[in-house]
């Protein structure tokens, strides 16, 4: 009989320890019925957009009837004259300079510096002098010319290099031909160069700046690395301009003259000219 009532007791306490386990690890107790998923309650109603109908885009308002252009004649192209002036754009236009004077004759042929260059500015301001005032339109342009003058100031050779405007050239051709006879050239020998003569109302053709003319020459630019492909490939440095010696630097600069006002405003303004720039407002 103790035996019995030490199983029992065994027994209990076996299942004490195993009730507390239980408890202590949330072991669930009941059954519990796995979630069910929700039953729809209501119909389903399936909408389709339709989209809304395209209005007409407005025709574009009918262009204005374009009258035919008559184009003239090559033959008579230049001689068709120019538009009138617009009320509120008139055209520009230049009056002629007036031509050397005595003064400005007699330093130009003593002066010998840069290829008499005083000579070839007075001969350039003879020719503009005398072809008339310069309105803007298309008898406006420029003309080059290759020019060579004997020693005694006499015209022996006048070729045309290039041109933009007919009526340019053709008034230059007939100042030139009808300059006054001019003084003999500064060294005692032909005079050859290249002279532009700008005919229109937008020119700077002011003096020259004579202060520099005695500094060197800077060296001619020649590509070091030209080449046939057939001869032995050298790369050449530029030259050097030999230094003037004393004597011809003393005569060069006693013939320097005082440059004037209106030299230095030519200057700045050519300088405006070739490196302003609209974008900049410089």
């Amino acid at each position: 009989m103790p035996r019995d009532k030490n199983f029992i007791a065994l027994l209990l306490t076996l299942a004490l320890h195993a009730a507390v386990w239980l408890l202590a690890s949330g072991y669930p107790f009941q059954h519990v019925s796995p979630p069910q998923a929700p039953q729809p309650t209501g119909k389903i109603v399936f909408l389709e957009l339709i989209p809304p109908p395209r209005q007409p885009l407005p025709e574009p308002p009918s262009a204005p009837p374009t009258t035919p252009i008559t184009v003239p004649p090559p033959d008579t192209a230049l001689a068709a004259p120019a538009p009138p002036p617009s009320p509120d754009h008139p055209l520009a236009s230049m009056a002629a300079p007036p031509p050397p004077t005595a003064e400005e004759w007699a330093f130009a042929a003593q002066y010998t510096n840069k290829n008499s260059k005083g000579y070839r500015f007075s001969w350039g301001q003879q020719v503009r002098s005398m072809m008339g005032t310069a309105v803007e339109g298309p008898d406006q342009g420029v003309v080059r010319f290759r020019i060579e003058i004997a020693p005694d100031g006499r015209l022996t050779q006048l070729q045309t290099l290039w041109t933009t405007s007919a009526k340019a050239e053709q008034l230059a051709r007939q100042a030139i031909q009808n300059m006054p006879p001019l003084p003999p050239t500064p060294t005692g020998k032909p005079l050859i160069f290249d002279k532009t003569i700008s005919f229109s109302p937008f020119a700077n053709d002011g003096p020259p700046i004579y202060r520099d003319d005695c500094l060197p020459e800077p060296p001619v630019f020649r590509n070091p690395f030209a080449w046939d492909g057939k001869s032995p490939q050298v790369v050449t440095a530029p030259t050097p301009t030999a230094p003037m010696d004393p004597q011809a630097l003393a005569d060069c600069l006693r013939q320097l003259p005082q440059d004037s006002v209106e030299a230095e405003i030519a200057r700045d303004q050519r300088l405006m000219d070739q490196w302003g720039s609209s974008k900049t407002g410089r």
